[in-house]
């Protein structure tokens, strides 16, 4: 019901279409896919996760309908092509979705990793990220990879977080995955959980909302947030690729970035990226 009442929130933003999740026609992944195709349809299927963490997508009708999709209706208005958002309940549901058809591209917060490299491609970076950790008063901060092996750590089942905390030698028994999508900034606020893995830019929107949240550790290697395709899905790819490029060139890249992560964002990005 969640996932329906958002698509709805979502259709009201101007040019967009909103299939709700489990409504969208697939299309076979060796028919009519790639950008020609696309543009014959009219249409730039989208496949999103719509949840607390609007930045990106935001649910609102309005100056403020999220980062990537400012962008991505700007690349559609270059191609004379609409964008249309199909809401997908959960992480994991997103590659699946894709290879199924039922959607052109993955958009918004989907960070580049190896195990999703080897099922689709991805353009090039839209947003610089690192994981660090984040604690909320009183727990304490976590400032050492030791300290982050005893801590109980609450990740979303089927994120780029879920599957680094292993690596990083935290104990099974430590790695809490049972908070749904959505659900970790409300769990850490009622006191149900105390610590948790947040790409940077998640960290900064919640330090701004709730004073008492603290970054602690970078940890892993700096990442990147790109658009997944399909790997056959070549022309399409190029086409992402050439708009991108032109994007981080010019203003409109860091002037989305202020207006939905605020002044000090391009500063703690660049630490991140540094660390």
């Amino acid at each position: 019901m969640r996932a329906v009442l958002m698509a709805i929130g979502m259709s009201l933003l101007s040019g967009a279409r909103v299939v709700p999740d489990g409504k969208t026609p697939a299309v076979s992944a060796s028919a009519e896919t790639d950008l020609s195709a696309i543009k014959a349809r009219g249409t730039l299927r989208l496949l999103v996760i719509l949840d607390d963490e609007r930045e990106f997508f935001s649910g609102e009708k309005g100056d403020r309908p999220g980062l990537d999709y400012e962008l991505l209706e700007a690349f559609g208005r270059v191609h004379k092509i609409r964008v249309e958002l199909v809401p997908i309940a959960a992480w994991e549901g997103l590659v699946p979705a894709l290879l199924q058809g039922r959607g052109d591209v993955i958009a918004g917060r989907f960070t580049i990793t190896e195990a999703r490299r080897r099922l689709i491609d991805f353009t090039a970076e839209t947003f610089p990220t690192r994981n660090v950790v984040v604690t909320r008063r009183p727990h304490r901060k976590i400032t050492t990879l030791d300290e982050l092996r005893k801590t109980r750590v609450s990740v979303v089942k089927g994120t780029s977080m879920a599957d680094l905390l292993p690596s990083l030698g935290v104990p099974a028994a430590n790695i809490d995955l049972s908070v749904p999508t959505g659900g970790i900034l409300v769990a850490m606020k009622s006191g149900k959980i105390g610590c948790t893995v947040h790409e940077v830019y998640t960290a900064i929107v919640a330090q701004k909302n709730d004073p008492e949240i603290e970054m602690g550790l970078f940890i892993g290697d700096p990442l990147s947030l790109a658009y997944g395709v399909r790997k056959e899905d070549s022309d399409l790819r190029k086409a992402l690729n050439s708009y991108i490029a032109n994007v981080r060139r010019s203003a409109m890249w860091s002037r989305l970035v202020v207006k939905y992560f605020g002044n000090s964002a391009m500063a703690i990005l660049q630490e991140a990226r540094e660390d």
